[in-house]
């Protein structure tokens, strides 16, 4: 069973920036996609960033598009999400997913508006908490 251990978060004024960490925790990993999802309070988790494991091809929520970043480094199972111009609608939970070897690209989808999170049956971090405040 895959763990998602994550690092990052924390609390930030905004206009800020913060980066998030997520690391893959199985041998030879081979999930189509990797990604964060996040969950304000009171309402359900949605899709933030995704990026593809092989060929990088990235999917943002249109809320994030130009603020935050997504890379990859397979050679160890690590996620980066860098944030920037942070708003406090910004502030939630955020969760790092990733598809389960030989799955995917499911969590692209889910970024993408195409699929729900319970649909994609990923790997899921334990979440890292993001503050914002005005």
């Amino acid at each position: 069973q895959a763990q998602l251990v994550e690092s990052g978060g924390g609390s930030v004024q905004a206009g800020g920036s913060l980066r998030l960490s997520c690391a893959v925790s199985l041998y030879s990993y081979t999930g189509g996609c990797m990604g964060w999802l996040r969950q304000p309070p009171g309402k359900e988790r949605e899709g933030v960033a995704a990026i593809t494991v092989h060929g990088g091809r990235t999917t943002y929520a249109d809320s994030v598009q130009g603020r935050f970043t997504i890379s990859r480094d397979n050679a160890k199972n690590t996620v980066h999400l860098q944030m920037n111009s942070l708003k406090p609608e910004d502030a939630a939970m955020y969760y790092c997913a990733a598809d389960r070897s030989g799955w995917g690209p499911r969590i692209c989808q889910v970024v993408a508006g195409t699929g729900s999170p319970q649909w994609a049956n990923a790997h899921w971090g334990q979440g890292t908490q993001v503050t914002v405040s005005s």
